[in-house]
């Protein structure tokens, strides 16, 4: 067999033991067919063969982001990014100016609003953005998505001002005034004002509710999803990654997915969920059941369930095992009561669905292993793979149970304080010094034998897996004493490609460069091996290859 491409003067990174490094590559059809030093890839040539050359970049497998959420974040790509925004002046210069630009938009929606964008003292309000535009309404999204702020005019239209009763987790926030103070705490919360704009929001139909759309897309519709979907899929080829594991969805998701796969349009392989909510009965999992027997295709398939136990730390929805330090007598209220989850857990484990599910602190995460025992028990040992997704903090005693009950930790570099210029406060000060040592704890989890895989939770934080293994190896302690989790650039490349594909149990087949493996590669523009940890982030994706094709091409 002759090779249809081949990647000369690489510095290839195989990720298998067996052959760590090699110079070259060949592709036919869409498998790796021989890897090896140039001259003896290159008898592989044919007239017909397209040569790449890496130029001495590091070429490796295509990056296997674990967390993140595919329509949602396309459907933001257009909104005002405010990244390094901060004080009142350059959020009013940076809402001001996108507005202007926009003049026809019915809802301005602004993400990466840090929850100290006013300052460390001063909490943003719909007072300040009332000053800064009162005649259309805002929505400013905080970068875990978990809260939003509005102006008055937003919450007028939406006929929240006053506050509305929400489900557990949830939060209108009302002042001494008894009105809206402009926080938005969690999906059901927020979801009002989304709504003021249909532009892009069946893209979180899947994340929000977990269900389908009321009335199915008009053909316009569904095109327009279509083209935003495909605006995701660009996004995710220009930085490298060639499989994604989403973490919300329905079957609305797949059949955008698997009409552009019809069309020779999906670019990296997806794994798409049922998302269930608290307010399912426990039968709506065979929906999850129906997704999973529908799609199994080697670029497009289901068969994982998702859920949400809590919320997250900085707006203090995060459950946890003790008080929060700042607000005696409150530890969060959990999504799901621990015998409504077990119940959950033990029938999507009977099914043999995988289960995801988002626990941000160590009383969610605990809540989440007891559920897994649950169905450990109750089903008996398989190779269920079954997760915790973020696990921010952790109590020691749990942190054995994961290698134990064979669960997979899925964590973001981009998350903890400090990373990719994310403020230390309120986060640090929520968890408490005492649990400061059990807080992202990469290597605790790691020394235990854990699988441990990277993602970036995308749009929660920028998608670009380079940027997230930079932020992985140059992590600070919070205090001198304690571990600075930082991870080595091999540690966390692993945990992008190899523990990726085993976490959704494809090990056999993606994750490295070894003859017969999918050809899923990502030739860079620099060696990785080559430069400082601080710089890593200039070194970007020029050929991203998904299933033998070039998807990208710098």
């Amino acid at each position: 067999m002759m090779a249809d491409l081949i990647i000369i003067n690489g510095a290839v990174l195989t990720m298998d033991e067996k052959r760590p490094r090699a110079e070259a590559v060949a592709i036919a059809g869409n498998r790796i067919l021989k890897l090896g030093r140039n001259a003896d890839v290159l008898r592989l040539k044919t007239r017909k063969t397209k040569i790449i050359d890496a130029k001495g970049g590091t070429v490796m497998p295509g990056f296997i982001e674990s967390h993140m959420h595919i329509f949602a974040g396309a459907s933001e790509l257009e909104n005002l990014d405010l990244t390094g925004v901060a004080g009142f002046a350059d959020l009013k210069k940076a809402v001001q100016d996108y507005a202007a630009a926009r003049p026809g938009t019915d809802l301005l929606i602004g993400n990466q609003a840090n929850y100290t964008i006013i300052s460390a003292t001063e909490a943003l309000t719909r007072a300040h953005l009332d000053q800064i535009l009162s005649d259309r309404p805002v929505l400013l999204y905080s970068p875990d998505h978990h809260t939003a702020w509005a102006n008055t005019v937003a919450l007028e239209q939406t006929g929240i001002l006053r506050g509305r009763s929400v489900g557990a987790g949830n939060e209108i926030v009302v002042g001494a005034d008894g009105l809206a103070t402009g926080e938005l705490r969690e999906g059901e919360a927020i979801a009002p004002v989304r709504a003021l704009s249909q532009r892009g929001l069946r893209g979180r139909l899947g994340l929000e509710k977990g269900g389908e759309p009321d009335a199915y897309p008009s053909p316009a519709e569904f095109a327009d999803d279509l083209n935003i979907m495909r605006l995701g899929l660009a996004h995710c080829a220009k930085h490298g990654i060639t499989s994604f594991q989403n973490m919300d969805g329905n079957f609305y998701t797949l059949e955008l997915l698997a009409a552009l796969e019809r069309g020779g349009e999906l670019t990296a392989r997806a794994i798409v969920p049922f998302h269930f909510k608290n307010f399912m009965p426990v039968a709506a999992l065979e929906r999850a059941s129906s997704m999973a027997a529908s799609y199994r295709g080697e670029k497009l398939k289901a068969g994982t369930v998702k859920l949400f136990m809590d919320g997250v730390l900085d707006s203090l929805t995060a459950v946890m095992l003790d008080d929060y330090p700042n607000k005696p007598g409150w530890r969060g209220e959990p999504l799901f009561s621990q015998k409504q989850f077990n119940e959950v857990a033990i029938e999507a484990d009977r099914r043999g669905l995988q289960i995801a599910v988002h626990a941000i602190g160590d009383g969610a995460v605990r809540s989440v292993l007891d559920g897994y025992q649950a169905a450990r028990k109750a089903n008996g040992a398989r190779d269920s793979r079954h997760r915790v997704e973020h696990i921010e903090v952790v109590h020691p005693t749990d942190i054995k149970r994961f290698a134990k009950l064979g669960v997979i930790a899925a964590m973001q570099p981009p998350h903890p304080p400090g990373s990719q210029g994310l403020p230390l406060e309120p986060t640090l000060s929520n968890i408490g010094r005492d649990k400061w040592p059990y807080a992202y704890a990469w290597n605790s989890l790691r020394k235990t034998g854990a699988h441990l895989v990277f993602g970036t939770d995308w749009p929660v934080s920028d998608i670009n897996p380079i940027r997230a293994v930079q932020s992985a190896m140059t992590r600070k302690a919070y205090a001198p004493s304690l571990d600075d989790h930082k991870q080595s650039l091999m540690q966390a490349l692993h945990s992008y490609t190899v523990e990726g594909a085993y976490a959704e149990f494809s090990e056999g087949r993606k994750g490295q460069l070894k003859k017969g493996m999918l050809a899923d590669v990502v030739v860079l523009s620099g060696d990785l091996e080559k430069v400082d940890p601080e710089t890593l982030h200039e070194i970007v994706p020029k050929f991203t290859i998904c299933d033998g094709q070039v998807v990208y091409n710098n």
